[in-house]
């Protein structure tokens, strides 16, 4: 059996794409690109058609083939830091260049693409025995667009 990998579908840019997430996702490389043979639609021949990746040892498969799908919400990549800091750096980096911004810890990415930058205190908090701590650091995340560690803590701790 092969292994599982995910596969995204780009109207265009997918090398561009891919060669940005290497640039911020640490650990990530370009393992193959697969230049268009003649008479693919909506792909001139010779450009990228399908570039392989692996960010942070997940594989990853581009396909620039079109207009016919474009990514959505529904699926989205989960990026795990430890620190504030390291959320505010791949915040910002993967929202800069026309990014936008979502809530909860979601944005989309210059291509369309959704990320979550999480960190591991969110799980943290939200595993912990206090109920009612649980519930007011969930209604504060709720409040958030890019997560902030301290606030999260700060509506946990509140009694």
């Amino acid at each position: 059996m092969g292994m599982v990998r995910s596969h995204l579908w780009f109207a265009e840019r997918g090398h561009e794409a891919a060669q940005f997430y290497v640039s911020v996702v640490p650990r990530s490389r370009i393992t193959r690109v697969q230049r268009a043979p003649a008479g693919v639609p909506d792909v001139a021949e010779g450009e990228p058609f399908v570039v392989e990746l692996e960010m942070d040892g997940h594989a990853v498969t581009i396909l620039t083939a079109g207009p016919q799908f474009t990514p959505d919400e529904a699926f989205s990549f989960v990026l795990g830091v430890d620190t504030q800091e390291e959320v505010d750096h791949y915040w910002d980096a993967l929202v800069a260049g026309g990014g936008v911004h979502s809530q909860c810890g979601w944005l989309k990415d210059r291509y369309g693409v959704s990320w979550q930058v999480v960190p591991t205190a969110l799980d943290e908090i939200m595993s912990r025995p206090d109920a009612a701590g649980v519930a007011r650091a969930t209604q504060a995340m709720l409040g958030m667009q890019k997560l902030e560690i301290a606030p999260l803590e700060a509506a946990y701790a509140r009694g």
